[in-house]
Formats: structure tokens, C-alpha cells, sequence
């Protein structure tokens, strides 16, 4: 048994196939926690773990769709409305996400109005987590200064999710008694940096993720990345660490299901 902790198949990626895929992760033993980023995402989420036994929600607003939000409070009321349905078990992604680039008629620019609009985005999403009591799924990209300024301040639990830092940032994070979320990208050729991270990151503190349709690891890198691509990722992270694959499955799923409260899921 696996757990991908941050999958997204509501997303349109999976409308052709979604059903099919959803049986074959039951009939493999792989649990997902399908993570909401904005509004009908959220509900989305909701809907498929009402739906089916092996999918877990999360609900939150993802920072590129916080700087549309205009009703903070409005928001909070409608994420708290769903995070207390049955089988939600955190809300995120949320976070600060400061990457900008420009490709042509495709640029990002961040101005000082929209990190702050992420900001508080982000910590009332913080502040929902705490009154809860829910563990967070925090998305972090280029933004490690702003984000550990807020997290050190509301202390909440939770996952950094696909972690993306130096080892400064990361001892910092573990400090703080988060998790780390590794994905694909750990197997990318170029990955040097993100797999040291995954050397110095106990195995008792790591998650597994796909972040599925996304980041899809090698071999198959270029193709739709799905939940069964769990499997690459743990094996990966067993050759990293030179332990047994399944030691590292055993760990990863009790450290998910500490986090999320995840009672009904068999360790093995």
C-alpha cells in the first residue's frame, strides 16, 4: 500500500480517464489525498472523496488564485464549510509562490501589492488550520524568507510540500517540525540539489508525493504524470537512502498517516 499525499485528478488532464484510473489505484493499493488550489478545485476534491474510498480531500487556495480573491473572510467561510465534510484531512495548498519570468506574450511580474495579497491569503488559511485543527499542505517558490516569517509566527503542523530550498531551509523547516513533500523532480538528471535534501531529511519526516498531472518522474518524464507513479518515487528514494524499499513505504505511510489522520489505512 502507497500514499500519494498531494495529487490533483480533478484537474482537466484526467477527464477522459479519470474513473478508470481512480479503480486501477484501488485494485493497486494506493490511496490519494487530492489537493484543492482554487475555488471549484476545492469542491472538486470534496466530490471525489464523497465518491471513493481510496481518495482523501484537501481544500485551500493555491497563491497564484489569491491575488484574485477580493473577500478574505468570504473565503475562509467558504473553506471552512467544506473542510468539516467528511474525509477532508487539511487545508492547502496554500502558500507564496514569488517565481516570475517572461516567455514571449506568456509573463509573470509580481508587484509588492500582490505578495502582500498572497500574504494574507496565506494566514488566514493558517488561522482556519489552527481553529480546526488541521494539518497545512504549504506551497513554497522562491519566497523562503516571507514564508518562514509566517510560519514561525502561527505554528501551525503541516507539510512542505514538492520542497524546493537549500539545506539551510531545510533544517529550518524540519526545526519548525514540519514534513517534507519530495516528488518527480527528485529523479530529474539535473536534481543534485533536491536529492542531498532528501539524504538529510529523516525518513520519519519525509511524505511522498506525485503532484500529479505534474513533474512526472523519470523514465516518463514528458508524459501525464499519474497517482501509480508513487511507486517510482519511494523506489527512488530507497536507492537515495540505501534503505528497503519497504522500509521506506512503511515509513512515508505512517508519517501520512500521522499527519492527516488518516485511521482506516492499512501501514502495509
Amino acid at each position: 500500500m502507497l500514499i500519494d499525499t498531494h495529487a490533483h485528478l480533478d484537474f482537466s488532464q484526467f477527464d477522459q480517464d479519470r474513473e478508470k484510473i481512480i479503480t486501477e489505484l484501488a485494485k493497486l493499493g494506493i490511496s490519494i489525498i487530492n489537493v484543492g488550489s482554487h475555488k471549484q478545485a476545492c469542491l472538486d476534491s470534496v466530490a471525489l472523496a464523497k465518491k471513493y474510498e481510496n481518495i482523501y480531500a484537501a481544500v485551500g487556495i493555491h497563491p497564484h488564485d489569491a491575488e484574485k480573491i477580493r473577500n478574505i473572510p468570504e473565503l475562509i467561510e467558504f473553506l471552512r464549510d467544506l473542510a468539516i465534510k467528511d474525509k477532508v484531512v487539511a487545508i492547502g495548498e496554500c502558500g507564496l509562490d514569488y517565481y516570475t519570468f517572461d516567455q514571449g506574450k506568456f509573463k509573470k511580474e509580481l508587484t509588492s501589492k500582490t505578495k502582500n495579497q498572497q500574504k494574507e491569503v496565506f494566514k488566514a488559511q493558517l488561522e482556519l488550520a489552527k481553529q480546526l485543527k488541521l494539518p497545512v499542505i504549504i506551497h513554497n517558490r522562491e519566497s523562503h524568507a516571507d514564508l518562514l516569517k509566517i510560519i514561525k509566527k502561527f505554528k501551525n503542523r503541516g507539510v512542505l510540500h514538492c520542497f524546493a530550498g537549500d539545506l539551510k531551509f531545510l533544517k529550518e523547516i524540519l526545526d519548525l517540525g514540519f514534513y517534507v513533500g519530495f516528488d518527480g523532480n527528485i529523479t530529474f538528471k539535473n536534481a543534485q540539489e533536491l536529492q542531498k535534501a532528501v539524504k538529510s531529511t529523516p525518513l520519519n519526516r519525509i511524505l511522498i508525493e506525485t503532484d500529479c498531472p505534474f513533474l512526472t518522474p523519470e523514465p516518463f518524464r514528458g508524459l501525464r504524470n499519474e497517482p501509480k507513479n508513487v511507486k517510482i518515487i519511494a523506489d527512488f528514494i530507497s536507492g537515495l537512502k540505501q534503505l528497503p524499499l519497504a522500509k521506506v513505504v512503511e515509513t512515508t505511510n505512517k508519517n501520512a498517516q500521522k499527519l492527516f489522520n488518516l485511521k482506516n489505512e492499512k501501514t502495509n
